[in-house]
């Protein structure tokens, strides 16, 4: 039965969006998936889309999707470019990956005009300021 089904929780993961180290105004950001355990992740799967409104009209943008053989520990992994242009949407990164003998996903979700510098950190394993969500 489904009660029988142990859930485990997503723990040593984050996605993290960072500006490019030289910014120009139109410059691309990058996606990073961060795997902040101390084992690989295997058979690693991302996708992303955006969604939401600009200026009252409901825009989507396409769903991609990423394969990774595996992540190994304690290391960041470059998911894909973003453009800018974007943050006016919400961008979701749909992460599943197997860590032992468990399969586990997570959603993350950067809300429209969250991905902006009031909000940067420094982000583990890049060593540069960003957004990131554990």
């Amino acid at each position: 039965m489904i009660k029988d089904i142990p859930t485990r929780k997503v723990e040593d993961l984050a996605i993290a969006i960072v500006p490019p180290e030289n910014p120009a105004a139109d410059a691309l950001w990058d996606v990073y998936i961060l795997n902040l355990h101390q084992y690989p992740l295997l058979s690693v799967m991302v996708t992303s889309r955006g969604y939401g409104e600009i200026e009252g009209e409901k825009r989507q943008t396409s769903t991609l999707r990423y394969f990774f053989d595996d992540i190994a520990a304690m290391e960041a992994q470059k998911i894909e470019p973003i453009q800018p242009a974007v943050f006016e949407l919400a961008n979701e990164f749909w992460v599943s990956f197997s860590l032992g003998d468990y399969l586990f996903d997570k959603k993350y979700v950067f809300v429209k005009g969250s991905i902006q510098p009031d909000h940067f950190t420094t982000i583990p394993l890049l060593n540069r300021k960003g957004v990131m969500i554990r």
